[in-house]
């Protein structure tokens, strides 16, 4: 399983739908198969956005590293 790693955090709900849309695209395409951010924003959306493909089983996980919180969005098929 590939994963994209970002440590982006955006202030808006709206800001981080474009940049998880643009993510999902890459999911889509099978560039890789799981993302991981501390924003909650960015995981909420690209959950949203995954989980209308029917082929997708979306996975979701939140998990603490060095006293963060850091949200995991993943899919299967």
């Amino acid at each position: 399983m590939k994963w994209k790693r970002e440590d982006i955090i955006f202030e808006t709900i709206r800001e981080a739908e474009v940049w998880a849309d643009s993510i999902a695209n890459e999911m889509y395409g099978r560039v890789f198969d799981g993302y991981e951010t501390p924003d909650y924003k960015i995981a909420y959306a690209l959950a949203f956005f995954l989980g209308q493909e029917r082929e997708f089983i979306v996975h979701t996980e939140k998990d603490f590293k060095k006293d963060r919180c850091i949200y995991k969005v993943w899919v299967t098929t």
